[in-house]
């Protein structure tokens, strides 16, 4: 398990900002990776804050990213390749087709499991 937390402090005008904190105030300068479809994200910027074990990581959200579906940027500790962080967009006409057809889906079977529920009962009766 890593001994770095990653948490989002904010998203403003298509930069990802986030505090990455070590366990110990010692620790030296992390090594993170961001990746997007497996390629790194160009940009990444990370500050020493003014608490020791403490910096900001910065990006942009990369452009080719921001497109119809669901999209994730991958945030890692590169020295053990663990996972700290994702970063997901959903976006796109395709998506709320998608989701209107799931719902209709959804509503067809509560459909049939209350008119099964209702022959069931009037059957035992």
């Amino acid at each position: 398990m890593s001994e770095l937390t990653l948490t989002k402090t904010r998203l403003f005008e298509g930069v990802w900002e986030g505090a990455l904190k070590a366990s110990e105030s010692t620790a030296p300068k992390p090594d993170i990776k961001v990746t997007y479809l497996g390629e790194p994200v160009p940009d990444v910027a990370m500050d020493q804050t003014d608490e020791q074990g403490l910096w900001r990581l910065r990006f942009p959200i990369p452009k080719e990213s921001l497109s119809d579906g669901v999209q994730t940027v991958v945030i890692t500790d590169r020295s053990t390749d663990e996972r700290l962080e994702t970063v997901s967009f959903i976006a796109g006409e395709a998506l709320a087709g998608d989701l209107r057809a799931e719902i209709d889906l959804l509503r067809a079977e509560l459909d049939m499991l209350k008119r099964a529920f209702r022959r069931h009962c009037v059957e035992t009766m």
